[in-house]
């Protein structure tokens, strides 16, 4: 699908900038423990990791404004960590980054969601994660619907980010939902519930193929049946569009009546953590900047085709994204 010319997508890209864009999700930490292997420990058949580096980065919906932030926009995070090291570390990210942390909640009882994941030579050796997937209540719960018409009327757009960590929360949900219906802002979400009915009024839901076929109760064995599933999502959830992801083999687009296949622009993969969240963060800001959402699903797969070739939990630039234009993109 070639959906317009390369000075239109450029215009979009350029349009970018300060575009305030919400992110409501779970505030995950990245830790990348880098390191080589040298031997094999005498305790057990397993690597002994030399460890080189240790890095932090923003993963879950954090990432989300962090993919936001390296496009131009400002994002507007609104979640919830635990009072604890790694949600301080969190939010000195974001304060690296510029992103203003206010609507981010501190919970004494809660613990911030941390991934540590191990990596070497390229390669992860595995990953150990530390979580709780308690739902948010009482007056933390209220403290978040509070804040979630203020957020609407602030943002050009906004992004659900779920990653099943507690935070969105049907009373939550449906709030945010309400507010963008009523002020006509688009509304993405990149999904993790097994039943998708709990997005139901949202603008376009991101799913990966296997949350597709958990969400649908359809095998995805072919294109015929991706479509498939994808109408019975549209369907069920009464959104006006379906963006399913599906790593080396692209992604598809299908709405009413209609569906249309993006191929990987991914030359080599060297890590897909994270490449979701970049897929919702350029399709929401593209439409923000005034792109179709065919335009704007084109563009978050080249942003995607960009961050699978990084290591670890990686963000597309906006001159990356003009780069691969430059590179891939042929006026039809």
């Amino acid at each position: 699908m070639v959906p317009t010319s390369k000075s239109r997508l450029i215009d979009i890209i350029s349009k970018f900038k300060d575009l305030p864009i919400a992110v409501a999700g779970d505030m995950i930490l990245d830790r990348f423990i880098w390191g080589r292997v040298e031997r094999i420990s005498p305790e057990a058949p397993v690597p002994v990791i030399e460890i080189t580096n240790e890095t932090v980065n923003l993963g879950g919906a954090a990432n989300v404004a962090s993919n936001l932030v390296s496009l131009g926009a400002r994002p507007i995070p609104v979640g919830v960590t635990g009072n604890d090291e790694a949600g301080r570390a969190l939010r000195e990210e974001f304060h690296r980054l510029g992103i203003d942390a206010e609507r981010v909640l501190a919970q004494e009882t809660r613990v911030t969601t941390v991934k540590t994941r191990i990596i070497a030579h390229h390669q992860q050796v595995c990953r150990a994660d530390r979580e709780t997937r308690l739902p948010v209540v009482g007056e933390t719960l209220h403290d978040l619907v509070s804040l979630a018409a203020d957020v609407v009327a602030r943002s050009a757009a906004v992004i659900l980010s779920d990653y099943l960590k507690g935070l969105l929360v049907a009373p939550l949900i449906d709030t945010l939902v309400k507010n963008c219906r009523r002020s006509n802002k688009f509304l993405a979400v990149d999904p993790k519930a097994d039943d998708f009915c709990v997005y139901r009024g949202a603008s376009i839901i991101t799913p990966n193929k296997r949350e597709a076929e958990r969400a649908s109760g359809l095998v995805i064995a072919n294109d015929e049946s991706l479509v498939r599933a994808g109408n019975r999502l549209l369907e069920k959830t009464g959104a006006e569009h379906i963006l399913i992801t599906r790593g080396e083999e692209g992604m598809t687009l299908i709405e009413k009546g209609h569906h249309f296949h993006l191929p990987t622009l991914a030359r080599e993969v060297f890590d897909v953590t994270g490449a979701g969240d970049t897929v919702i963060a350029t399709l929401t800001l593209s439409v923000a900047a005034g792109a179709t959402v065919h335009e704007a699903a084109y563009l978050a797969n080249h942003a995607a085709g960009i961050v699978v070739g990084k290591v670890g939990t990686a963000a597309a630039t906006a001159d990356e994204l003009r780069a691969s234009l430059e590179d891939n993109h042929v006026d039809g």
